[in-house]
């Protein structure tokens, strides 16, 4: 071959280099051509708006005047104030909080309050397609002693030893409106994750005097499975017109989390007379591929922890445990610091992961743990799992070789 010729044949090899879309480390298309992530999240979440169009339940808004012209002569005014400005300077101006908040209620509260519960996802879940804007606010808080108590605001974490008698709730209404208040949970449910459970339902609420109304079922705390993160309880306040009416409509709403607490335990064992239920990420099956004599680059223990029959590895953790336990005392619960006790100088580097896992309880020290529960699959060899995927695969190759020959043979060219 010529020099010339070289040349360009470098020069090609070069080029398909430098070419990203022809570069071995490119997966999927090229940029130029690929989608952007906006635009696969859009395919994803496809919108019919004839199907899935939202439609506001509720009440109108109050129509507030945008008196622009009064605000504008109101801030020249305080501007213009040499007294406020000095006890500003000073830091003797007061602002009634009261006075602000009974202004924001009757102003900016509902849109505020419909956004933070789509935030949420309470309408969602509760109407599906409807929604409404909270045009009667309310007033609900837990009492804790004679002193202090724990309001429910929109999304406030309550924990359920606060809440466990009913809560105090008030609201402003005209003297003959008839009003029902019901308190639910959107999370909490065992059975049907679509279903929710009845923590509270009162009817017939006269005035807003609630004390006074007919509780349909009474108030029970809030509870959840452990491993579930966090719950939403969600207060409703419908309006209706008569004693006996199926239609009604929302006007109010306050909703708060929850997470769990050890003191439920015992709520699940009288109350409930359950055990509790316990609940873990299950991770699909790890891959693992034929032992071999010599890995390469293997941590030993963690290598043969792989081929171990998984059965064998916790019943040596829960022999462990078993140790540690005494018949008629409690076990001792995990320190709140585990490492910060000093490990023997000359540890095996292998050694010291092994036994910060086992300070921490993860890995296949899980089993340390109280309430460990998790689904195990059902054991096989990995040397006959991988021989098994092997026939697969080559079965499956042989089929798809033999219909590519018939198909060339019944087709020619």
């Amino acid at each position: 071959m010529s020099a010339l010729g070289l040349l360009f044949r470098g020069f090609r090899r070069w080029e398909t280099l430098c070419h990203p879309a022809l570069s071995r480390s490119l997966r999927g298309e090229p940029p130029e051509t690929a989608k952007t992530l906006e635009q696969k999240l859009k395919e994803l979440n496809t919108f019919d708006p004839e199907v899935e169009a939202r439609v506001d339940i509720g009440f109108a808004k109050l129509q507030t005047q945008n008196n622009r012209k009064e605000r504008l002569k109101v801030w020249k005014s305080n501007r213009n104030s040499f007294a406020l400005a000095e006890e500003s300077r000073r830091g003797a101006l007061k602002i009634s909080y009261e006075e602000v908040r009974k202004e924001w209620r009757k102003s900016l509260a509902p849109d505020a309050l419909r956004e933070i519960a789509d935030h949420y996802g309470i309408f969602k879940d509760l109407f599906k397609y409807g929604f409404f804007n909270p045009v009667l606010p309310l007033d609900i808080y837990y009492d804790s002693d004679s002193k202090h108590f724990t309001p429910v605001h929109y999304g406030n974490i309550i924990f359920p030893t606060e809440a466990t008698k009913m809560p105090q709730v008030h609201f402003e209404s005209e003297p003959e409106t008839l009003w029902t208040l019901v308190l639910t949970s959107l999370d909490a449910h065992l059975v049907d994750p679509e279903m929710e459970y009845l923590h509270w339902f009162v009817g017939n609420i006269k005035g807003g005097y609630v004390e006074n109304a007919d509780v349909l079922c009474s108030y029970m705390q809030p509870f959840h499975p452990r491993g579930t993160g966090y719950h939403r309880y969600v207060f409703v306040l419908y309006r209706f017109y008569k004693k006996y009416e199926d239609k009604i409509t929302p006007a109010g709403l306050a909703f708060f989390q929850s997470v769990l607490e050890d003191n439920l335990m015992d709520f699940f064992h009288e109350t409930l007379k359950m055990r509790v239920p316990v609940f873990e990420y299950a991770h699909p099956p790890e891959y693992i591929p034929p032992q071999v004599k010599y890995p390469h680059k293997e941590p030993f223990n963690l290598y043969l922890d792989k081929y171990r029959d998984p059965r064998d590895i916790r019943q040596e953790v829960y022999l462990k445990r078993l140790k540690t336990l005494h018949p008629f005392e409690e076990e001792k619960p995990m320190p709140k610091y585990p490492n910060i006790y000093r490990i023997p100088k000359g540890t095996p580097s292998w050694l010291v992961d092994e036994m910060r896992k086992e300070r921490f309880r993860i890995g296949k020290y899980r089993d340390l743990q109280p309430y460990t529960l998790y689904p195990v699959p059902e054991y096989e060899d990995p040397h006959e799992k991988a021989l098994r995927e092997q026939e697969e695969f080559k079965r499956k190759w042989e089929q798809k070789r033999a219909a590519s020959v018939k198909s060339s043979r019944g087709n020619p060219a």
